[in-house]
């Protein structure tokens, strides 16, 4: 799957189909080694795809393709509202690289029933798959290798750092967080994307080489169907206490208040899409809450509200914190978000201390087994839950009560045979 001719599948194979000195560390590029840099596209930067005919011809190269296809998206986060996908670049082999336009081609459907069947290399594919679902591209398979690097025991699992330690090259990473909006592309930026997509293939053939070396890829490939297969994420409920200093906002009239200035402030960076934090940042919405303030005047002298802001900008938001001022108390929002499973850790030891003893213990020997296994913890067993089935463990404690609690909690079949054992025992300590 590897194109011939290519140098990075060569050094793909020098650097992750040795065996390292330990057999569960994952192999990398002798650090004292200077990793080559990637500087251009082996055929050039791509032209942009815009239109219908363009996407069309793309369409038809990506189908008469042979193996799995690398995909990648970029977004303006910090520009613009929302997540959606700016840029989408696709390679595979025989079809090279693409770089689509979904301004001007905002349905990419056809595209994606056409990859229908194939697998999708994607990097971090949690961030990416919600901006291509909105635009058609769902994959029926994927091979996420960010995930197969911490499967593997990477330190490092950004891209750059995975292409530099599995590959020796070096990806030029600078624009990684531009206005991915902007109109035309600058050159640069083009380059930059196309070369994300570049070694995403050779990548991928190294590291299931190396999850294979270590008995791990039937673990891969079961995180992978499980986030293909998982289905959109519902609402957030209350976004609006996620404002980042909320923690200092005590009184539910200065939370009603925090919930007021939100929700205005979404509604306007919809409708002029641009991120919200550029209408109105998080701490001026906090100091507007802690100073319930009684007029635009006093708003004014709040921090964040300054002389730069307009008096009918004033009175915008001044007319959120009336609202909030003028809520009977039977409207005002609840303290602590009303969240379904186990309390905060920190006061089980209070509530609860026989299931305190037991996170502690299962924490314990799931820290010791991802050790052993060299993989980070989060990925051996998700920690809310070993969490959730520490505080309402099973009336009987066996290895199969376990075991089932741990599946219908989502843990895959992999995961349920590692954690069950140790989780068991930790349950029954005394």
């Amino acid at each position: 799957m590897t194109d011939a001719h290519n140098p990075a599948a060569e050094t793909a194979l020098r650097t992750a189909g040795g065996a390292p000195p330990d057999a569960g560390v994952a192999a990398e590029q002798d650090p004292r080694e200077t990793p080559t840099p990637l500087l251009e596209p082996r055929e050039g930067i791509p032209p942009v795809v815009a239109d219908a005919d363009a996407l069309a011809a793309v369409v038809a190269a990506f189908s008469a393709g042979t193996g799995p296809v690398a995909v990648d998206a970029e977004r303006a986060s910090g520009y613009r509202y929302g997540q959606r996908a700016y840029l989408v670049q696709l390679r595979r082999e025989g079809a090279g690289s693409a770089l689509i336009d979904p301004v001007g081609c905002p349905d990419l459907s056809v595209l994606g029933t056409a990859l229908s069947g194939t697998e999708w290399i994607l990097h971090a594919a949690t961030q990416d798959l919600p901006c291509l679902r909105e635009i058609g591209m769902v994959p029926t398979s994927l091979f996420d290798t960010e995930l197969a690097g911490r499967l593997a025991g990477f330190p490092r699992v950004g891209l750059g750092a995975m292409v530099e330690s599995v590959l020796g090259y070096a990806l030029e990473k600078g624009h990684s967080a531009v206005d991915w909006s902007t109109r035309p592309l600058p050159e640069p930026w083009l380059r930059y994307a196309a070369l994300d997509v570049e070694l995403l293939i050779d990548l991928r053939d190294a590291l299931e080489k190396e999850l294979d070396r270590q008995g791990k890829l039937d673990w891969a490939h079961q995180e992978f169907h499980a986030i293909a297969t998982a289905p959109p994420p519902p609402p957030r409920k209350d976004p609006w206490r996620r404002t980042s200093g909320m923690h200092k906002v005590r009184r539910r009239r200065q939370m009603a208040v925090v919930r007021e200035l939100w929700n205005t402030r979404d509604r306007i960076a919809q409708r002029r899409d641009v991120s919200p934090g550029k209408v109105l940042g998080d701490a001026a919405i906090v100091e507007a809450a802690l100073a319930l303030p009684p007029n635009a005047h006093a708003l004014a002298g709040v921090a964040g509200f300054g002389s730069r802001m307009s008096r009918r900008q004033l009175e915008q938001w001044q007319s959120a914190v009336d609202r909030a001022r003028a809520l009977p108390d039977s409207e005002l929002p609840q303290p602590g978000q009303q969240l379904a499973g186990p309390p905060p850790p920190r006061a089980w030891a209070d509530k609860d201390p026989a299931a305190a003893a037991r996170l502690s213990a299962a924490r314990t020997a799931i820290t010791a087994l991802a050790e052993e296994l060299n993989l980070p913890q989060e990925n051996l067993i998700s920690p809310d839950t070993v969490r959730r089935v520490c505080w309402e463990p099973p009336r009987e404690i066996t290895p199969e009560t376990v075991a089932a609690a741990l599946t219908a909690l989502g843990a895959r079949p992999w995961q349920t045979t590692l954690v069950t054992p140790p989780l068991t025992t930790a349950l029954t300590s005394p």
